[in-house]
């Protein structure tokens, strides 16, 4: 049903893959949008491996939130900072792209559980997550879950 990656000898292994989606800490999440056009917003997002899913929030309504609501397949885009080997000018850089089906997590443990995990990432101390998570706008959030279906990787040398 996926189209295998055209580039197979730049393609990276899952355990890269994961690697960076633990690492790195912003996304393209894109969805099919109004009138069919796609909708591409920047997210922060928590790769959760026992379930091999990612999470991401956002408020209950809007663009992306009725986007799912009609269509459930998403595109999921990663990458990381990159490097440059000394002596060359190019840039070399890991991209992932996942595709997957999006869904609304209802279940609020599940939610609390995977914020904090979330906050945790961003936060620059346990504390401070912790602080985070008593605010009241956490009742606001909409959780969304991303269960992958593809995945590939792939390193992208700029020469």
């Amino acid at each position: 049903m996926f189209r295998p990656m055209r580039r197979f000898k730049q393609q990276v292994s899952d355990e890269e893959c994961k690697r960076i989606l633990k690492e790195e800490k912003r996304a393209a999440f894109s969805v099919i949008g109004d009138e069919g056009y796609p909708y591409t917003v920047p997210v922060n997002f928590y790769y959760d491996e026992d379930d091999n899913c990612i999470y991401l929030h956002g408020a209950k309504n809007g663009h992306k939130i009725d986007a799912i609501k009609n269509c459930d397949k998403v595109c999921f885009t990663v990458w990381n900072r990159g490097f440059k080997t000394e002596g060359n000018w190019e840039w070399n850089s890991t991209s992932i792209i996942i595709f997957g089906k999006a869904k609304f997590v209802d279940n609020k443990e599940i939610i609390k559980d995977r914020l904090f995990k979330m906050t945790l990432k961003y936060y620059p101390t346990r504390e401070a997550a912790e602080t985070e998570m008593k605010t009241p706008a956490i009742n606001a959030v909409q959780m969304i879950v991303i269960k992958i279906e593809h995945m590939t990787g792939k390193l992208v040398n700029e020469k």
